[in-house]
């Protein structure tokens, strides 16, 4: 269903490499490849017109196939290096395969948690506010203004501003970026040639439950019990 005659492109960047937990984007989930997960919530999104996968890597282009994704080309290796950014494959997959499209989205694979509904509601939201660009966040788990750096000698004397020193639940709320949904308007972010943040960028907020962001062992490990449990 189109949303205000705009016609949107889904984006999943899938590396082969990951240092970390190595080949992590297609590691088993329950039972399926991990980005198999944010294949199925784009393509049950009421509002996207095709999904797509961008990867350097053979068997994730077989397997996104296999899942109803979107991959014509395998990526140049000059995007697909440790150090390549996201922000140029974006803008080379938009010059090369986005004509056509009005809004990009895109989705992290590492993100199994993410829901249709916080795709869709982040649409709307980008509609409700003609808005150069949406970016999910989630609550801080913990208050930032009880962080800090610390002394070579691990010195605790200036770690607290004495005006922060106060109950958890007194404290203003804050929020992060959780890495889930990223949507920007096509024409505008080409012409800007870069990922940035305007008056025109707001925030769809999301649960901390369905931000969890894989990057370990133990954050797939902790995403995999979440995940069984919506699912039972």
């Amino acid at each position: 269903m189109m949303i205000n005659d705009k016609r949107i492109l889904a984006i999943i960047p899938a590396r082969g490499g990951s240092k970390r937990l190595p080949r992590k984007n297609i590691l088993p989930m329950i039972g399926k490849p991990l980005i198999s997960w944010s294949i199925d919530a784009a393509k049950s999104s009421k509002y996207i017109d095709t999904v797509f996968i961008s990867t350097d890597d053979e068997e994730i282009q077989s397997i996104s196939l296999k899942y109803g994704a979107n991959v014509p080309e395998l990526r140049p290796k000059k995007l697909a290096s440790d150090t390549a950014s996201t922000e140029s494959m974006l803008l080379y997959t938009l010059n090369k395969y986005g004509e056509n499209y009005d809004v990009v989205i895109l989705l992290q694979p590492t993100s199994p948690l993410r829901t249709v509904d916080d795709i869709d509601n982040a649409v709307e939201l980008f509609v409700e506010k003609h808005a150069f660009s949406v970016v999910s966040v989630t609550s801080c788990e913990h208050s930032p203004l009880w962080s800090n750096t610390l002394p070579i000698d691990s010195n605790m004397k200036d770690f607290i501003n004495n005006e922060n020193l106060r109950r958890s639940q007194d404290l203003d709320n804050f929020y992060r970026l959780n890495g889930a949904i990223y949507i920007f308007d096509i024409k505008k972010l080409q012409r800007y040639g870069k990922i940035c943040y305007t008056k025109e960028s707001y925030a769809c907020k999301m649960s901390n439950v369905n931000s969890v962001d894989i990057d370990t062992e133990l954050d797939f490990q902790v995403a995999e019990l979440l995940l069984s449990k919506k699912i039972c």
